[in-house]
């Protein structure tokens, strides 16, 4: 793992603290969710899902990506989708990149097929967006993970989908454009973090 990112995971493992009771709460159904899976002895299936699938949900993707490697959880695959496609948001790209991440376009497009390292041996995290049932991602036997209010008001039924949990974190695209916005987005990007590295950190 890329040492910047290392240390950053390495100061996210003393911060649970600040997590209220209640969102713990909420985040331990994803744990209890890959702790069932482990028992089956099955992949398991992780997909992150927000309105346009190009803020929230790509950093849902990237770090269960990182928590699980880790914490050396084995057969996790992480994805993301949306109810729409649009393309993954440069300012979402920027934040993860002061954090460490280096990320390359594949192709040049509207829509952008970004790979994503974290560490200089492992297989780069594929990052795009594209609609929750895209062939991309499973369309059975999954956790659907939802990220913010609009994609759990536009999916009341996933599919397929194993269970359904709501997770949803404000959009930083509020502050596109103004002064607070390289904050704002910092700061959803860390929240995320935390709260994943605290879910995998449950796991045995």
């Amino acid at each position: 793992m890329y040492f910047k990112i290392k240390i950053f995971c390495d100061n996210l493992s003393s911060q649970f603290n600040v997590i209220s009771k209640n969102r713990k709460n909420t985040l331990e159904n994803i744990a209890n969710y890959i702790t069932l899976k482990q028992k089956e002895n099955k992949p398991i299936h992780l997909v992150y899902i927000c309105t346009h699938n190009s803020r929230r949900s790509q950093f849902g993707q990237i770090w269960s990506r990182v928590a699980a490697d880790y914490y050396q959880i084995k057969n996790i695959n992480t994805y993301s989708g949306g109810t729409e496609t649009t393309s993954f948001n440069m300012n979402a790209i920027h934040s993860l990149h002061r954090l460490g991440f280096e990320i390359n376009p594949k192709n040049d497009s509207l829509n952008t097929i970004y790979e994503v390292y974290y560490d200089s041996v492992k297989t780069p995290i594929n990052c795009f967006s594209k609609l929750y049932n895209h062939l991309a991602n499973p369309n059975n036997n999954f956790a659907a993970i939802m990220t913010c209010s609009d994609a759990e008001e536009n999916c009341p039924f996933i599919p397929e989908a194993d269970i359904r949990l709501l997770t949803t974190y404000s959009d930083p695209k509020e502050f596109d454009y103004t002064s607070l916005q390289d904050i704002k987005y910092d700061e959803r990007c860390k929240e995320i973090a935390l709260e994943t590295f605290y879910v995998f950190s449950l796991i045995k």
